[in-house]
């Protein structure tokens, strides 16, 4: 099979599904150094606080919210960006229309791969 290298947000095709928690999903797109997750947050949803060691750029697409990062709650809107270092524990809430954020993970999230979820595609 051929590699992939375009996609689409809209069309998530390619990439490898993954419910996080009720009400959260994603889909991610792993390269050999980075990975994309295109998380998805039903309106008044609250994820889990957690850490990894991967350092996480996230970016806020759509809808508003709540992101909880060490000892900081910052209420992000569309357009705002932030960068989590690796072992910092964080979370998101989403707001009344729920939220939609791209993150970026380097290196790409061990955990991800060894929940089953093979780069090669969903298992």
């Amino acid at each position: 099979m051929e590699e992939r290298f375009f996609f689409n947000i809209n069309a998530p095709d390619g990439g490898i599904p993954r419910d996080l928690a009720p009400g959260i999903t994603t889909t991610v797109f792993p390269g050999e150094h980075a990975m994309l997750s295109i998380v998805r947050i039903e309106p008044n949803t609250r994820g889990t606080l957690h850490h990894h060691p991967e350092e996480q750029w996230g970016y806020c697409i759509a809808g508003s919210g709540v992101r909880i990062q060490g000892d900081q709650e910052v209420r992000v809107k569309a357009g705002d960006f932030w960068r989590t270092p690796g072992g910092t524990p964080h979370t998101m809430e989403a707001g009344d229309e729920g939220l939609v954020v791209m993150d970026v993970f380097a290196p790409p999230r061990e955990a991800y791969k060894k929940a089953g979820h093979g780069f090669g595609g969903p298992d």
